[in-house]
């Protein structure tokens, strides 16, 4: 095709997640990866597939605050998160693992 400029649109798993079970199962994808840093974007994902105001509403913080500790970009506290994922309906539960995992520094 000579000529036509190929474009494309910016990917968001948010327009995604369109049920209980589509998020489940997203959520189960990222925590099994391990990646601790996806788990606030993966939360912001979540969010934005529902409402980001009602979840700024919720939490007592503003969208601004829930945009910056969603997006991947900063370094939010476990408080922070634990608070956004219960506003959320999400219980963190820390599990023992058989195998170590080597810590990325």
């Amino acid at each position: 095709m000579r000529g036509k400029d190929s474009t494309f649109n910016r990917y968001d798993a948010a327009v995604y997640l369109q049920n209980e079970q589509d998020i489940k199962a997203y959520l189960e994808a990222v925590l099994e990866d391990g990646d601790p840093s996806m788990i606030g974007v993966a939360l912001g994902n979540i969010a934005r597939s529902r409402s980001v105001r009602q979840l700024a509403r919720d939490a007592k913080m503003s969208r601004d605050s829930i945009h910056d500790v969603l997006s991947g970009q900063g370094n939010p506290s476990f408080a922070t998160i634990a608070k956004l994922a219960n506003v959320m309906r999400f219980w963190i539960e820390l599990m023992q693992n058989s195998v170590r995992r080597p810590v990325e520094r």
